[in-house]
C-alpha cells in the first residue's frame, strides 16, 4: 500500500488548524507544528513542537522532521501567525506572522515541497465602493498591525518560496455554530446584555463585512491540497460566503432572535464614538472591546466575489451566516455561561442564572 502524502499544518492546535488536521488525518499523513502540544493528538498524526517566532526552534522542528524521515511534503499548511483587537503594537506580528514564514521557506528548502498555502486575511484588501465586490484584483490597504502583517507575509512568500508553489487563501472572518467569530460574539453580547452601545453604530450601517463558516474554510484548504499538482506556481483566492448582511440586518436579526424584536440602529458621528470608546478607556477604566482605533473601521464594506474560487478550485461554501444566526443564538439561550466561555468572554453577574429557590 502506498504511504499517505504528508503535510504539515503549522498553529495545528488553533482555531482553524486543528479542524484542519481532523479532516485531512483520514487520507494524509499530518504533521502538527505549534508552540505547544494540543490536548490530543489524533491516532494517526504526528506533532513536532515549533516556535515559528525563534530560528532554534524552527530548526530544531525541521531537523526532527528529518529524522522521522520526512523528505518528501504534499503541502505545508501555514496557520500559525499572531493577532490581537485591542490595537495595542506587538513584535509578535513581525516576528511571528513575517519573520516566522520567512524563516520556515527558508528551512523548508531542505525538503521537497510541493505546495505552500498561507492563511491570510481578506482585510488586507481596501474596503469596497458602494456597488463593487471584491476580488483578486483589488487593491490592498491594510489598516491596522494584523492585516499589514499578513501582507507583508505574503510580499515574503512571493520572494522566499523559491521553487515552491504557493497559494494564498484571503479568509474572511471565520465562525461556527457557537459563533467563536470575535466582531459577531461581540455584537450578540452587546445585545444580549441591552447595553446603550448595542444601539449605536459609527457610520454606514447598510455596509456590511462577509465571513465563511469553519467548515467551508477548512473545505476550500482540503480543496486546494487535493489540487496541488494542477494549481500554478503562484495562485491566491479570496474566501468567504458571497452572502453579505448588513451591518444593520445583521443587528436587526440577532435583536429579534435575543429579545423578539428588531434592534434600532441609531447612527451616530464617528468623533463622537471615538470620544465615548477613549472616555470609557482611559477615564473609566472600562474594558470595553470598541476601541477608538476601531470607530473608523466600523463601516468598512467587504462583499466579495468568489466566482475565482468557484471556478479554479470548484469550492462553493455550504453555510450562510444568516442562516446560522438562529443555533447561534439558541445556543447562547439555551446555555449562556458555555456560550460566553466557548468565545472568551465573561458572563456578566446579574445575568448568571440562579437556582430556584424551594418554599
Amino acid at each position: 500500500m502506498e504511504a499517505r502524502p504528508t503535510v504539515l499544518v503549522t498553529g495545528s492546535a488553533g482555531f482553524i488548524g486543528a479542524r484542519v488536521v481532523e479532516a485531512l488525518q483520514p487520507d494524509y499523513r499530518v504533521i502538527g507544528l505549534d508552540i505547544q502540544r494540543p490536548p490530543q493528538v489524533l491516532r494517526g498524526t504526528d506533532f513536532v513542537a515549533c516556535d515559528l517566532s525563534r530560528r532554534d526552534s524552527t530548526d530544531e522542528a525541521l531537523a526532527t522532521l528529518a529524522e522521522r524521515g520526512v523528505g518528501r511534503i504534499a503541502s505545508v499548511v501555514h496557520l500559525a501567525a499572531y493577532y490581537d483587537f485591542s490595537g495595542k503594537p506587538s513584535p509578535l506580528y513581525q516576528a511571528l506572522t513575517v519573520d516566522g514564514t520567512e524563516r520556515l521557506l527558508r528551512g523548508l528548502r531542505d525538503f521537497e515541497v510541493e505546495q505552500f498555502v498561507f492563511s491570510s486575511s481578506l482585510l488586507v484588501l481596501k474596503p469596497a465602493r458602494a456597488g463593487e465586490r471584491l476580488t483578486e484584483q483589488s487593491p490592498v490597504e491594510p489598516t491596522w498591525d494584523y492585516p499589514r502583517s499578513k501582507i507583508e507575509a505574503e510580499a515574503v512568500i512571493a520572494q522566499a518560496r523559491g521553487p515552491i508553489p504557493a497559494v494564498v487563501l484571503r479568509l474572511a472572518g471565520v465562525y461556527t455554530d457557537d459563533c467563536q467569530c470575535i466582531p459577531i460574539a461581540q455584537q450578540i453580547a452587546r445585545i444580549h446584555q441591552m447595553e446603550l452601545e448595542s444601539y449605536l453604530f459609527p457610520g454606514d450601517a447598510t455596509h456590511g463585512q462577509a465571513f465563511v463558516h469553519l467548515d467551508d474554510a477548512v473545505a476550500c484548504i482540503r480543496r486546494v491540497i487535493d489540487l496541488r499538482n494542477t494549481l500554478g506556481a503562484e495562485e491566491g483566492f479570496l474566501i468567504a460566503e458571497p452572502d453579505l448582511m448588513s451591518y444593520s440586518e445583521l443587528q436587526d436579526r440577532i435583536g429579534e432572535l435575543l429579545h423578539g424584536k428588531a434592534w434600532p440602529t441609531l447612527r451616530i458621528p464617528k468623533v463622537v464614538a471615538k470620544a465615548g470608546a477613549w472616555v470609557e478607556e482611559k477615564l473609566l477604566g472600562d474594558a470595553s472591546f470598541i476601541k477608538p482605533w476601531m470607530v473608523d473601521l466600523a463601516d468598512a464594506h467587504y462583499p466579495v466575489d468568489i466566482s475565482h474560487a468557484r471556478a479554479r478550485l470548484q469550492w462553493e461554501p455550504r453555510h450562510r451566516l444568516r442562516d446560522a444566526l438562529p443555533e447561534m443564538v439558541a445556543r447562547l439561550k439555551r446555555d449562556p455561561a458555555s456560550w460566553y466561555r466557548k468565545n472568551k468572554m465573561t458572563l456578566p453577574e446579574r445575568l448568571v442564572r440562579k437556582p430556584p429557590v424551594h418554599a
